[in-house]
């Protein structure tokens, strides 16, 4: 089981990035996903997270209205639109698994079984 993250990158405040991570080696569709970031001396924090079916997503405050996470079962894969960056927003971003079948998602990072390896969002001011 793989989770491959990517879209990270160098952009300055006010602008768009769009992160995807796909899955290999089994199918996620039944599962809940989810974004997480962690920035240099702090915790990994929730982002947001969506269900199995795409029809609930729940965000951090800090995020809302600004960032949307949305999946494609067909693709295996879920997606981090992040809208009006920050600085504060600057993280390494991780997408997780929850494999808990038809669950609801999870803000919580320790209730995810599975982890892509991170992609680097730097947010110039």
């Amino acid at each position: 089981v793989q989770l491959q993250a990517s879209g990270g990158g160098l952009v300055q405040a006010g602008g768009s990035l769009g992160l995807s991570c796909a899955g290999s080696g089994r199918t996620f569709k039944s599962y809940g996903m989810g974004w997480f970031r962690q920035a240099p001396g702090k915790e990994r924090e929730f982002v947001a997270a969506i269900s199995w079916s795409g029809g609930t997503t729940y965000y951090s405050d800090s995020v809302k209205g600004r960032f949307t996470i949305s999946r494609d079962n067909a693709k295996n894969t879920v997606y981090l639109q992040m809208n009006s960056l920050k600085p504060e927003d600057t993280a390494v971003y991780y997408c997780a698994v929850q494999q808990r079948i038809f669950g609801a998602p999870s803000m919580r990072p320790y209730e995810y079984d599975y982890w892509g390896q991170g992609t680097q969002v730097t947010v110039s001011s």
